[in-house]
């Protein structure tokens, strides 16, 4: 009978019980199995356990030999799975809470922590919290007006910021201030800016406006502020001798005064002699050569008997007879007078009976050479002609080391500008 009208199920290469696998081994022709395989497809009423036995194994059939590819010394070939990428636990910043996130941002310089403001809304909001902003140094800030509307809104406690440059721009919009500590000595800035400045203040405990031209209306605004301790106006004008006395009598808390060669005639030396707090310690009035005399000094003697640090320096109409008034300052622990020609040195030799607690005496241009070396030998426990300049309500000291520079009031400030950062103004963010 012919090979291809032999019965469907007498064909060798077609038994039900093979599979492709024992086809294989039986023939070692995969390319012959198949051809027999055609031969038998062409065959009329095919079955179709003959067709799924013969069709492609899936995925998931051949992936049952993994593991025993050595199995009768045969070599199967087999895809392995994809393996499904395990998916890490990790926390986004999004999740963290703002007071956490406050947190971290607080350890952060300046120039980072503006940076930070432009990643999105929350960060922004978040860098620019009240509690971030505590204590500011603007020192070194180029344009500083735009910065100072900044950071005054804010809500900043404590700000240095002398000698910088601040153009005409109008404060009035922030609202009340808080600011505590400020410091804008021997800075450029228009009386206008200043006045809308100063007129929010009600908080202010220590304040430096030195050589800056002022007026009555700061002057005024000052006396809002009754919690001042220590103010230097030191080489500062334009205000008259009634603002400056109702000031002195509103801010009852004053410590610290220095109020040295401002432009004064005699109403001025007169308003503060008699309206300075008596808890003042410390008193800087020096510079008024024509302008002190004799009587205002018993004025202030008698109402500020607890002056610590008293600095005359330039009062030419002073004399020795100066001497047994200020005696009755029983707490004098520095006392400068120099440059008061007046004063010769046979009246010196006898203050260390006079002021028992006396340590810090300056002569500078009255005693010199050896004058000053026999000086020192009648006053064995007062320093001599050491400090020559005034440190009184000013926040830097002029004779601080440069590592010290940058404190203020003995405080130093968190936020510090440097030049790393060109710009201080960040465009907010609109996402």
């Amino acid at each position: 009978m012919p090979k291809h009208s032999m019965p469907l199920q007498d064909l060798p290469c077609l038994s039900l019980q093979g599979s492709m696998l024992s086809q294989s081994k039986k023939n070692n022709n995969k390319r012959k199995s198949k051809g027999c395989l055609g031969e038998g497809l062409d065959i009329e009423c095919t079955p179709t356990e003959l067709i799924q036995q013969w069709s492609p194994h899936h995925k998931h059939q051949r992936l049952i030999s993994k593991g025993k590819e050595n199995d009768s010394n045969q070599f199967v070939l087999a895809r392995r799975s994809r393996r499904t990428k395990e998916s890490t636990t990790c926390i986004s910043w999004d999740h963290l809470p703002d007071e956490l996130l406050l947190r971290i941002l607080f350890y952060i310089p300046l120039q980072d922590l503006l940076r930070m403001t432009i990643v999105c809304k929350r960060w922004h909001r978040l860098a620019f919290d009240e509690s971030l902003w505590h204590s500011v140094d603007l020192e070194g800030l180029t344009d500083t007006g735009s910065a100072l509307q900044q950071v005054l809104k804010t809500g900043v406690r404590m700000l240095r910021c002398p000698r910088s440059f601040v153009e005409e721009l109008d404060f009035t919009g922030i609202g009340p201030l808080q600011i505590v500590r400020l410091d804008l000595s021997s800075s450029i800035i228009p009386t206008s800016s200043l006045e809308s400045i100063i007129c929010q203040c009600r908080l202010l405990e220590y304040l430096s406006l030195e050589g800056l031209q002022l007026s009555d209306t700061i002057i005024s605004a000052l006396s809002k502020n009754p919690n001042l301790l220590q103010l230097n106006l030191s080489g500062c004008s334009s205000f008259s001798g009634p603002a400056l006395a109702d000031m002195l009598q509103s801010c009852a808390s004053i410590e610290q005064l220095n109020i040295s060669w401002c432009e004064f005639n005699n109403n001025h030396v007169k308003s503060v002699v008699n309206n300075l707090s008596p808890t003042a310690t410390h008193l800087n009035l020096s510079g008024y050569r024509e302008n002190l005399f004799l009587d205002d000094v018993k004025v202030l003697v008698t109402r500020c008997p607890d002056i610590q640090t008293l600095d005359l320096s330039d009062s030419t109409l002073l004399m020795a007879d100066c001497f047994p008034v200020l005696k009755q300052l029983k707490a004098l622990v520095h006392l400068s007078l120099s440059r008061c020609y007046h004063i010769h040195l046979a009246a010196l030799t006898d203050l260390g009976k006079a002021f028992p607690l006396l340590r810090l005496l300056d002569v500078f241009g009255i005693v010199n050479g050896s004058h000053l070396s026999s000086l020192k030998k009648e006053l064995p426990l007062v320093s001599i002609n050491t400090l020559p300049f005034s440190s009184i309500a000013r926040p830097t000291p002029a004779t601080a080391p440069r590592p010290v520079d940058y404190l203020m009031w003995n405080t130093k400030c968190r936020l510090r500008f440097t030049p790393l950062l060109p710009h201080f103004y960040v465009q907010p963010v609109v996402r």
